[in-house]
């Protein structure tokens, strides 16, 4: 019998059979630096230690000899500028020290210690190791440490002395609720990246499935392991949230700037017919939706067909796309044309990644004979290659094209997760094997890229897909939503859950299905959840409920009448949610932001999950449970005011609030200015002839105002204007537009929250047109100049 010993090691239990294999080492030769890295050679391994930034760096260890090559899928950008490192070599260390970090590299055992720029200590290691395939890394917990990322779970946002593992896809198994509906196994788009609040966060470079550790099993220490691949990581210091995002996004992209009218509302339909009622779809109900939606005066902007726009093919079922559409379609053609003609600004369709033979069309067939299907053992394979360039433009050649040419604009990208692993709509598991392991997490990035890019470049303007699944990086094509959820009140806060956690993990266009997908939607539910998510990064209806399918009359007066209500808001905080985009494009900080990452040393903040901020300044507190006459909601340190009444409300508290059932609890931080608009029916329906701005007076008022064109990528080269707006002290400043774009005319309109009537106002230092209203502590302000001016407006 083998003999067992264990060993206590800096609060860490390791057995023999685990310390017998391999470590980290200690340093044995080799220290050299090349431009930004500095590599050792420790008993057992090699290590590179690169700086990417002052305050970012990369960790490799090999315990093969060789490092592989850097991937395209999760990483943008592998290269830097040169970062002015000074090296020394002590006894028993290496001091690697940048104008933003301290590395402290302790030769035996090889580990590395982290301070910032303050030299206080971030990370210390207890050690790396690989265990037959599996590699990881150990480092010490900090007493007063917490953890925010890991992509979008539906469970907690804390994730201090949680554990969890990171691989694409949901709960299985029978029955759903314990299984497909298990918010604690749902996994649709994980992302292998945190941030501490001691200042610091880690991008685990690894595509395999990982498990991380934080602090469950051991109080003093936290861990994080991949299945196979090297021990590969990206350490940043911030120290805060806001520019840990932008270090993180630097590496594997951000967010793209969607066409404008991809702001407005998304509208999903089984056209007439899901799953066991194909035969009631038809091109004329799409029509008939849409025309609906314009005479009701509900603003929508973009259409997508799900799934039964199809006939389901020979092999593959409702899994597979055969990119042939179904009888009850007479004319798609002229469907896209009439939906076109209504000013939908883009219709799409749903698909599935695995090509299949149709009625006609024999496509899978084809592909099979070409290799550009991925191989499953002996089989040919079902799944189109994405890694592959050519089978991807043969893809869009042969099959989107199709659809492309008569009005298709965009896709749904769909089950991604079947590749490798359980599919949704069928027991297909795709190609399986330990090369998969490595592709599975990797495959949705992919398969969103090849439908993003081809339909941006045929477009002719800015791309747009929509996808479920994702892993780090697929904030780059560019929005997922929040997966199949039914309609029940146990599900609706883990999704806000979801967003919020998305969010801190860099994925800023997010959306879900508002009321729930499957089963028939309680109608207070619905108009909760509507609430929710006009206010959301991305707003989408769409339902699998036959035969209500989401559709907002079909759910009662009520329901309809507070759809409209918070649709029409949301399109008049145009301006506000265009510019609040940009700035997610510039910096990486998402649209829908936990309250963590502007408060980070709240810990107060820590644990709410069911309010967040949208943009910097509207604080979004929905509810949650049913019947709910009242809810509690945490307003951090500050001043705020009520979005609904005006008035000033005090932060740095809780506070008890009544929620009638059309009433969304909202504040907006004191020194905000938020710009509107007019309602449309469409983004553009006509000319914005007049830009209304809400001061909220508080220190630092300012808003940067962005304007470009709206659908083409020229704001990539600098074809935007900016417009700053201050209030500092008593005088309101409107600048004049800066940049390489020239904006419409349009006048401008000021609310300014004052809880007294002013004695005088002046405009460019003549008397303004202005009114006050006792009532609301309001004072309204015609601008006599347009934007083509400066404005400078005192109030005495």
């Amino acid at each position: 019998m083998r003999r067992r010993i264990v060993l206590l090691l800096t609060g860490m239990v390791f057995s023999v059979g685990m310390l017998a294999q391999q470590t980290a080492g200690n340093y044995q030769s080799g220290f050299k630096q090349e431009g930004n890295r500095f590599y050792f050679t420790n008993t057992g391994n090699k290590t590179i230690i690169e700086f990417c930034t002052p305050s970012m760096f990369r960790v490799r260890i090999s315990w093969t000899g060789s490092f592989a090559d850097n991937e395209p899928w999760m990483v943008k950008q592998y290269n830097f500028q040169p970062v002015a490192v000074t090296a020394k070599q002590n006894t028993g260390d290496f001091l690697l020290t940048s104008s933003g970090l301290k590395i402290k590299v302790n030769k035996s055992p090889f580990r590395i210690e982290v301070y910032n720029a303050k030299n206080e200590l971030l990370s210390a290691d207890n050690g790396s190791y690989k265990n037959a395939d599996t590699v990881g890394c150990i480092k010490k917990l900090g007493a007063d440490e917490h953890f925010f990322g890991f992509g979008e779970r539906m469970d907690f946002l804390d994730r201090r002395q949680k554990k969890l593992t990171l691989n694409v896809g949901r709960g299985t198994g029978l029955p759903h609720a314990v299984g497909a509906y298990n918010i604690l196994e749902a996994n649709y788009s994980p992302v292998p990246f945190f941030m501490s609040t001691k200042g610091y966060g880690i991008f685990f470079h690894n595509a395999y499935p990982t498990t991380w550790d934080m602090g469950a099993s051991n109080a003093q220490a936290y861990s994080f392991s991949a299945g196979g691949g090297e021990l590969d990581y990206y350490f940043m210091v911030g120290p805060t949230f806001p520019e840990l995002l932008m270090d993180y996004t630097t590496l594997t992209g951000r967010s793209p700037l969607l066409p404008k009218f991809a702001l407005g509302l998304h509208v999903g339909t089984y056209s007439g017919g899901t799953w066991g009622y194909e035969q009631n779809t038809s091109d004329q109900y799409v029509i008939e939706l849409a025309r609906k939606l314009r005479e009701m005066g509900i603003p929508a902007d973009l259409l997508w067909l799900d799934s039964t726009w199809r006939i389901f093919g020979k092999t593959g079922g409702k899994g597979a796309t055969s990119f042939e559409w179904r009888e009850t379609f007479k004319n798609p053609a002229a469907m896209f044309d009439s939906l076109y003609a209504m000013h939908y600004g883009m219709v799409g369709l749903h698909l599935s990644p695995r090509f299949d033979n149709g009625n006609k069309l024999e496509l899978l067939d084809t592909a099979q004979k070409l290799k550009y299907t991925y191989p499953e053992g002996n089989y040919a394979g079902e799944f189109v290659n994405f890694f592959d360039s050519n089978a991807v433009n043969w893809w869009w050649q042969h099959g989107v094209l199709r659809v492309a040419s008569i009005g298709a604009r965009f896709l749904k990208t769909d089950e991604g997760s079947a590749f490798g692993a359980l599919a949704n709509e069928s027991e297909k598991t795709g190609p399986q094997g330990k090369e998969i392991a490595a592709l599975h997490n990797v495959f949705p990035i992919a398969y969103a890229k090849g439908a993003f890019e081809k339909f941006q470049q045929y477009n002719g303007i800015r791309g747009l897909n929509h996808t479920r699944e994702g892993y780090a990086g697929i904030q780059r094509y560019p929005f997922i939503f929040a997966g199949d959820w039914p309609s029940e009140w146990q599900y609706f806060q883990p999704v806000i859950t979801a967003g919020l956690n998305i969010g801190v993990s860099g994925v800023g266009y997010w959306t879900h299905c508002m009321g729930g997908f499957e089963h028939q939607a309680d109608p207070e539910l619905y108009i909760r959840w509507v609430q929710f998510g006009m206010f959301s990064p991305l707003a989408m209806v769409f339902g699998m409920d036959h035969p209500g399918y989401k559709e907002p009359w079909n759910y009662g007066d009520d329901a309809l009448r507070n759809f409209k209500k918070y649709d029409s808001i949301r399109y008049s905080l145009l301006p506000y949610l265009y510019s609040t985009s940009y700035e997610q494009y510039k910096t990486g900080m998402p649209m829908m932001r936990a309250l963590v990452l502007n408060y980070q040393h709240d810990e107060n903040v820590y644990n709410i999950t069911d309010q967040y901020m949208l943009g910097d300044n509207l604080m979004v507190c929905p509810v949650t449970t049913k019947g709910a006459q009242t809810r509690t909601v945490y307003l951090p340190q500050g001043n705020w005011y009520n979005y609904w009444t005006g008035k000033p409300v005090a932060g740095g508290r809780y506070w008890n609030v009544v929620t009638p059932l059309d009433s969304l609890p909202l504040y907006v931080k004191a020194g905000s200015i938020i710009p509107s608009q007019p309602v449309m029916k469409y983004v553009d329906e006509k000319p914005v002839d007049a830009i209304t701005l809400d001061v909220y007076p508080g220190p630092d008022t300012e808003f940067n105002l962005y304007e470009d064109d709206g659908k083409s990528l020229k704001y990539q080269q600098g074809e935007f204007a900016a417009t700053k707006i201050t209030a500092i002290g008593n005088v309101i400043t409107i600048n004049k537009p800066s940049g390489k774009f020239t904006p419409a005319p349009h006048s401008w309109i000021i609310k300014l929250h004052l809880n007294k009537k002013p004695a005088a106002i002046t405009e460019n230092g003549k008397p303004a047109n202005w009114s006050y209203d006792e009532l609301n502590q309001l004072v309204l302000i015609k601008v006599a100049a347009d934007n083509r001016s400066e404005v400078n407006i005192k109030v005495n």
